[in-house]
């Protein structure tokens, strides 16, 4: 038989303790552990540690009439600012670093009608230099807070991103702005009338000094297999077997690159998109409707190839738009056309 035992650590007597800081606190009040005229951050931490040693009585009450003064605040730590000494890790550069879908209420300008507040998500990012320890997330919010009274515009947004790329001395930044953006739209044939949403996306994007207006657009559309028209439609003449074509719902995501002066109004790509496939999922329907909508379909039977390219067809039309990708998703099949 074997029997382990513990390993007995020595236990620190209280008076080779207090001897071991005392020689600790002396060090730490000469110049050895200066860098650059100041004291190591780390350094710096481990003094603070040792002056709240031996408190006791700490107040557990939240201190409502408590206001931080400029002399206090100066007094705060900032690891997140921390010297490049406090790095983990690889020292590399990193791309984006920031903050995603903080929400606020956005006032934008409409092509037809006045003024429209939407929830907005906001996204902002900066590069992070390798020499950097991180950055101060809430100062990309604070530099959109300053701008965001406005009425929306890509003036606007170019303020916020040059506030915050400017507070936090990065070199490339982003800015993403999500909503949902609401247009009534009037039934085929009964003439009712309901809101389509349209998922938009609108970024900057600063790369070295170099922006780039982005806007995205989700535009939801039915599909009639061409294939499946054709095959029904043969059983009905050589077999006269009732026969149905398959329909699915699809999206078509562009994202366009602005280009020149003139506005391109989220209803004008909108509109784009609908001349280019008119196949659009309806909002309000009695039966007339219904029946419009199939022959409305059969009328326009479109594979995923085909939408890419009646999309990308519209897209170098309009000369307000300079580059740009178009992904088509028909249920799993997937085409994208730059």
């Amino acid at each position: 038989m074997t029997v382990y035992t513990k390993k007995i650590e020595p236990v620190t007597s209280i008076s080779e303790t207090k001897e071991v800081l005392k020689s600790l606190k002396t060090l730490l009040t000469s110049s050895v552990f200066e860098k650059n005229g100041s004291i190591d951050p780390e350094i710096k931490l481990l003094l603070n540690d040792l002056s709240t040693l031996g408190k006791t009585n700490l107040n557990s009450d939240y201190p409502n009439d408590f206001i931080p003064n400029d002399e206090y605040l100066k007094t705060m730590p900032d690891i997140q600012n921390g010297s490049s000494t406090l790095i983990k890790g690889s020292k590399r550069r990193i791309q984006h670093v920031g903050i995603s879908n903080f929400r606020l209420p956005v006032k934008f300008k409409t092509k037809s009608a006045s003024p429209i507040t939407l929830e907005t998500s906001v996204t902002g990012s900066v590069s992070l230099e390798a020499d950097k320890k991180g950055v101060n997330m809430s100062r990309i919010m604070r530099s959109f807070y300053k701008t965001n009274v406005e009425q929306f515009s890509f003036d606007v947004i170019t303020k916020a991103i040059s506030l915050y790329k400017e507070d936090l001395d990065s070199f490339d930044a982003r800015i993403q702005m999500k909503f949902s953006f609401p247009m009534k739209t009037t039934s085929l044939r009964s003439e009712l009338e309901g809101y389509q949403y349209y998922d938009i996306a609108l970024e900057l994007v600063d790369q070295g000094g170099v922006r780039n207006k982005i806007l995205h657009l989700d535009y939801v559309y039915s599909s009639t297999c061409p294939c499946s028209l054709e095959l029904s439609e043969h059983a009905r003449k050589e077999r006269n077997q009732l026969a149905t074509p398959h329909s699915q719902r699809s999206v078509a995501r562009l994202s366009v690159v602005l280009s020149g002066e003139d506005c391109l109004w989220f209803e004008d790509i909108i509109d784009l998109c609908r001349k280019a496939v008119p196949t659009e999922t309806q909002v309000m329907v009695k039966r007339e409707d219904e029946q419009a909508f199939a022959e409305l379909n059969a009328a326009n039977p479109i594979f995923v190839e085909d939408a890419a390219r009646l999309f990308c067809a519209g897209l170098k039309a309009d000369g307000r738009i300079g580059d740009f990708r178009v992904i088509t998703l028909n249920m799993l099949v997937i085409r994208t056309a730059c």
